[in-house]
């Protein structure tokens, strides 16, 4: 695939329609307005004021339109307000809108039949039903506990997992995260994430660098700080997000999995963003084909509408007794049936484009990295893709600025991008996106890296 972007650099008409440079007045008054009222906890990165979404476009208060290749951070799968979604979430609210999970209703238990159906597992599935990621994880972490008896866990630098308490505890993405926090669950031992580009372990043995993580669990960790039998689970995404959209070698997961196997340790698989259909399968870790003993689902469950699933091996969830766990919103109507459109939808024919799209992307971004001195390393797998800036292309020193530069100025040009590491900009566009918009949003993408380069004197 030959010059995606004969451009050189330079905004073909037609692009992302900029009529006035953001924030404009409105936004700049909403921007007043929430300074006011709204916790300054949140990181907002650049001041874009949401009025409207359709598919993979969006507008602000001030009429500039945008092509989202972040879609509210991996959550907008099928795009933002699909018509059938809205019908459905519409026909839904018309009938009743809460009971709480002390009851029962259709469309609870069909979502959790067809969890069981798609679930990367052999084994059938029991589903907890939540709000949001963070409490899918914590679910999981007060389910490992229970089932196994046993108390402590081992997380990954990188990860992220949540904001609570518990999955605060496995959260390493950046120490802003934890700090002022602590103590935060006690239990958790953290190790290196297995990544590719920027390997830390040299425990010089064969095979890749996923044998070499595990092998540094079994030989190091078990052999100091954290007996075997007193770890409940492992708990990882199979493709890191916060951390930098980072991609494991082939040989980790296989490995890792037949040490839980040895151990009697449970596998818990977050794929809060990286599951339903965003990597060309439904599940990221179906790449490796090794099956968790849960997994966490949230984000693009229910194409914006807030949901959080934990699903787990019926040998585990059965463990639990009435009372054990609950939530008062878990199975929400609404969300349940946003969620069976958003299955539908990705099942039929967005999963497929994702992967199309995706590969496009790649092969894009391979072509762009030969004429970009900043760009270290492209990964990732369907429309989970991460671009990874360095000052040098040798020494592979982020370039955390560079970055930040190309993500604003990407956002003055029309396209919504968000960063995450350390010097990475992850793309996770609704997966219905059509080639005319990723033609297009590529080349607004290498506008602002050239315009980025230039700053820092790279070209």
């Amino acid at each position: 695939m030959k010059n995606h972007n004969s451009t050189n650099g330079r905004l073909r008409t037609g692009g992302a329609r900029i009529v006035t440079p953001p924030p404009g007045p409105n936004a700049k008054k909403m921007l007043a307005r929430d300074k006011k009222v709204v916790s300054p906890s949140y990181p907002r990165d650049y001041p874009f004021v949401m009025e409207r979404g359709q598919g993979a476009q969006v507008w602000d208060v001030d009429r500039n339109r945008y092509i989202d290749w972040m879609a509210g951070i991996a959550v907008a799968a099928t795009g933002h307000s699909h018509p059938k979604l809205v019908k459905a979430v519409q026909d839904q609210a018309e009938k009743f809108i809460h009971i709480s999970s002390d009851y029962y209703h259709e469309s609870m238990i069909r979502l959790g039949e067809r969890i069981n159906e798609i679930a990367p597992m052999k084994e059938d599935v029991g589903v907890f039903f939540a709000n949001s990621g963070t409490e899918a994880v914590e679910a999981a972490i007060k389910l490992a506990r229970y089932a196994t008896k046993r108390q402590r866990f081992i997380g990954f630098l990188g990860a992220f997992h949540g904001r609570s308490m518990g999955s605060l505890s496995f959260t390493a993405s950046k120490f802003v995260q934890q700090e002022r926090f602590f103590p935060t669950m006690p239990g958790v031992v953290h190790v290196p994430f297995p990544d590719p580009y920027r390997p830390v372990l040299d425990l010089k043995r064969e095979g890749d660098y996923g044998d070499t993580v595990v092998d540094y669990i079994e030989r190091v960790i078990f052999q100091t700080i954290l007996p075997p039998d007193e770890c409940a689970a492992i708990l990882l995404e199979p493709i890191q997000g916060e951390g930098g959209y980072v991609v494991p070698p082939q040989n980790f997961f296989p490995r890792l999995r037949e040490l839980c196997d040895r151990h009697g340790i449970i596998l818990i698989a977050d794929e809060v963003q990286s599951g339903v259909g965003r990597t060309g399968k439904w599940w990221a870790i179906q790449h490796w084909n090794v099956e968790p003993d849960i997994v966490c689902i949230a984000k693009g469950i229910a194409s914006g509408v807030p949901l959080g699933l934990m699903a787990a091996r019926q040998s585990i969830m059965k463990k639990w007794v009435p009372g054990a766990h609950g939530n008062t919103y878990g199975g929400n109507p609404l969300a349940c049936t946003a969620a069976l459109t958003t299955l539908d939808l990705v099942e039929n024919g967005m999963m497929d484009n994702a992967a199309e799209q995706g590969e496009f992307i790649m092969d894009a971004l391979a072509e762009m990295q030969v004429r970009h001195p900043s760009i270290g390393d492209v990964r990732g797998r369907g429309l989970m893709i991460g671009v990874e800036f360095v000052q040098d292309k040798t020494t592979k020193q982020p370039a955390h600025q560079l970055r930040e530069d190309i993500v604003h100025h990407a956002f003055q040009n029309g396209l919504l991008l968000l960063g995450c590491g350390r010097s990475t900009i992850r793309i996770a566009p609704p997966l219905m996106i059509q080639k005319p918009l990723v033609e297009e949003a590529l080349e607004i993408f290498e506008n602002a890296v050239t315009t980025a380069e230039k700053k820092h004197k790279l070209l």
